[in-house]
């Protein structure tokens, strides 16, 4: 871990929180991941051993604490005080990010929004019971299709069939559904573009657009890149 020696408090986060990764970790804990393969599977591409020595990082400066996982083995990790309170600093580079920076193609994966999308349901729009929906991601010619499991009010993005019959089957353009997520397009305009499409009992195929809140930062207007 860089040190800087400096006695300003930016400088001085800067020093933990900067740490490459270290953002999103803290992101995934305070949107409810708790153990070690939640908060993973939120920080696609991350390095195992490299998770494990930032959990150890911000444990042994007081943002985390650490405790046995009551059910099964492992730690469950669940933020201090000082950790829920960087919760306004990631309000406030998310802000800053959706209004000035750019999104990229590479920046579309839909994994990552339906991740998102699990964090921020509607519960109350959910259907009561069990629900599997398949999403086909038809310009992707790998990790093209997943899986979302809805039960007791939370889902579960699967990368491999979660068991039982899918109730719909979401086929779509991964650029378009992640827009739709982030809220830069309309759920309307991208089924009558034929972006999106999605088969099964109308009723719920009608619904789902509903259990997606978009993403937390769907309100910022971006500025306009020349």
């Amino acid at each position: 871990m860089k040190r800087y020696n400096q006695y300003c408090p930016i400088v001085r986060a800067s020093e933990i929180v900067a740490e490459r990764w270290m953002p999103v970790i803290l992101r995934n804990i305070l949107l409810g991941c708790h153990t070690f393969t939640q908060i993973e599977r939120g920080a696609p591409g991350i390095p195992k051993s490299l998770l494990t020595r930032r959990l150890e990082e911000l444990e042994r400066f007081g943002i985390i604490d650490r405790y046995e996982n009551p059910v099964g083995r492992g730690w469950t990790y669940e933020p201090t005080e000082a950790g829920k309170d960087f919760w306004n600093v990631c309000e406030a580079l998310g802000v800053w990010g959706a209004r000035w920076l750019e999104v990229a193609p590479e920046h579309l994966d839909p994994y990552v929004a339906l991740w998102s999308m699990c964090n921020s349901l509607n519960t109350e729009a959910l259907p009561k019971q069990r629900t599997i929906v398949r999403f086909d991601f038809t310009d992707l010619e790998r990790k093209n299709r997943f899986w979302l499991l809805l039960e007791d009010g939370a889902g579960e993005v699967c990368l491999k069939p979660p068991g039982d019959d899918e109730a719909l089957v979401v086929t779509a353009d991964s650029a378009w559904f992640v827009k739709w997520h982030m809220g830069r397009v309309d759920w309307r305009e991208a089924v009558r573009a034929g972006r999106i499409r999605v088969d099964g009992p109308s009723s719920l195929a009608r619904a789902f657009p509903t259990w997606n809140q978009l993403s937390h930062f769907a309100h910022v207007q971006p500025v306009t890149h020349r």
